[in-house]
């Protein structure tokens, strides 16, 4: 019997990265009060927030949970039943394009619905998926299946949605989406023949529409460069329209001085800086079989200069990555090996970093703070990141709703013999 979704009132005994342990007083939504472990009581406590579960965190490592800045919900899980050729970024295009003629509003909304949960359940409890606007005569199915999608999982976790048009989709299909309630414009200028030309439109249209943008960025190791044009682009643009770059792999290309002049554009802007290192470690590089780069941003460079940056999981099981745990904890560990970040850098990137970049209130273990956690079995952050233990616990908004365990049954090993050592001469 599923007794979720619960409403949660303390969290006790929690470990923090930090090493200390806590306890968690939730008001509905909000971190009421963090006090050292055992300190609260709340059933003599007449001031105490509306009754709600009390969850006992002992040997569970407790964070701020993951938000996903950049993931493709519509395309998801698509991978078997496309079984496309393993390649680049172009033939997962062309593969993608002749399966999406075939969907149906329906189908899609099925598999989006059953990768958002599979998110939710390792701890994701924001996430920002692009659409794609497809060619033909029912351009708008995915938004129509993700717009539902978000609605039967409101108040299980945040959606939000950015229409991802090519260069050969009509302005009105853009339009037409955000009025069908997506929020921000997206795109992949670098795709286009004249890319500049592209991404002006892109932008254009996001301030006809007050709404703001999350563009696909440069995403190859060669060819044009429109990082700084988009910074250009959006400098004047109100504090509040959110503005954020994906991929942005042909920085990770440039020499120091030009990465350096690149980031001086993105800084004036505060455009945000999205990583995403399963699926661009896995479309990039193929036409060099020696010495293979790494088909990621300047990450360091992004983090050093106070840039705001996060990363996302991007596609997970279908042509443009055919593997993928849905699990943040996953996306942390590749920053870590592929882009030398450490563990507090890497897991804020999928967590405080993402939640910055998407423009979502500041939540984790803080007086005032949104009540989103992740609660897993785990030492400390090391543990955390390498292990990935299923046991959890996911709280959204003050509410548990989605926890997971899992049991160990292995063989014990024969106890050796170790015969006396003879000290020969």
């Amino acid at each position: 019997m599923n007794t979720l979704p619960l409403r949660v009132t303390l969290l006790t005994n929690a470990t923090l990265p930090d090493g200390s342990t806590c306890d968690v007083l939730l008001d509905g939504d909000t971190v009421a009060a963090v006090s050292p472990a055992h300190s609260f009581d709340v059933t003599s406590d007449a001031e105490s927030p509306e009754p709600g579960a009390t969850i006992d965190l002992t040997g569970f490592l407790l964070l701020t949970a993951p938000a996903d800045p950049h993931a493709h919900l519509d395309k998801a899980l698509s991978w078997d039943a496309i079984n496309p050729p393993m390649g680049d970024l172009v033939s997962a295009i062309l593969a993608w394009r002749a399966y999406a003629a075939t969907m149906s509003t329906a189908s899609i909304a099925e598999r989006a619905r059953t990768a958002a949960l599979l998110m939710l359940r390792q701890g994701t409890t924001a996430v920002r998926s692009h659409v794609d606007i497809l060619l033909g005569d029912e351009p708008l199915r995915g938004v129509h299946a993700l717009v539902q999608v978000r609605e039967e999982l409101r108040g299980l976790m945040d959606i939000e949605l950015v229409a991802l048009a090519g260069s050969d989709v009509p302005d009105a299909d853009i339009e037409a989406a955000i009025d069908l309630g997506v929020d921000l414009v997206g795109g992949s200028p670098h795709l286009a023949l004249d890319p500049s030309a592209d991404l002006q439109r892109l932008l254009r249209l996001a301030e006809r529409k007050g709404v703001g943008v999350d563009i696909h960025t440069d995403e190859n190791l060669e060819g044009a460069l429109t990082l700084a044009e988009f910074a250009r682009g959006v400098r004047d643009w109100p504090a509040e329209r959110n503005r954020s770059a994906g991929h942005c792999v042909r920085l990770g290309t440039l020499a120091p001085n030009e990465v350096s002049d690149v980031l001086d554009e993105v800084e004036a802007s505060n455009l945000g800086i999205i990583s995403n290192p399963i699926t661009n470690l896995y479309l990039q590089g193929w036409e060099h079989p020696v010495s293979t780069p790494r088909g990621l941003t300047a990450v360091r460079a992004v983090l050093d200069r106070g840039i705001r940056f996060a990363a996302g999981a991007d596609n997970v099981r279908d042509p443009f990555n055919p593997v993928g745990r849905s699990d943040a904890l996953e996306t942390a560990s590749l920053l870590v090996i592929a882009g030398h970040l450490t563990l507090d850098e890497a897991y804020s990137a999928v967590s405080d970093g993402a939640r910055d970049v998407m423009a979502l209130p500041v939540a984790g273990v803080a007086v005032g703070a949104r009540a989103e956690f992740l609660a897993v079995r785990a030492t400390n952050l090391s543990d955390a990141v390498a292990n990935a233990s299923a046991d959890r616990y996911v709280i959204h908004a003050g509410t548990l709703v989605a926890q997971s365990t899992v049991s160990y049954n292995v063989a014990e090993p024969t106890p050796a013999h170790h015969p006396s050592l003879v000290e020969t001469r």
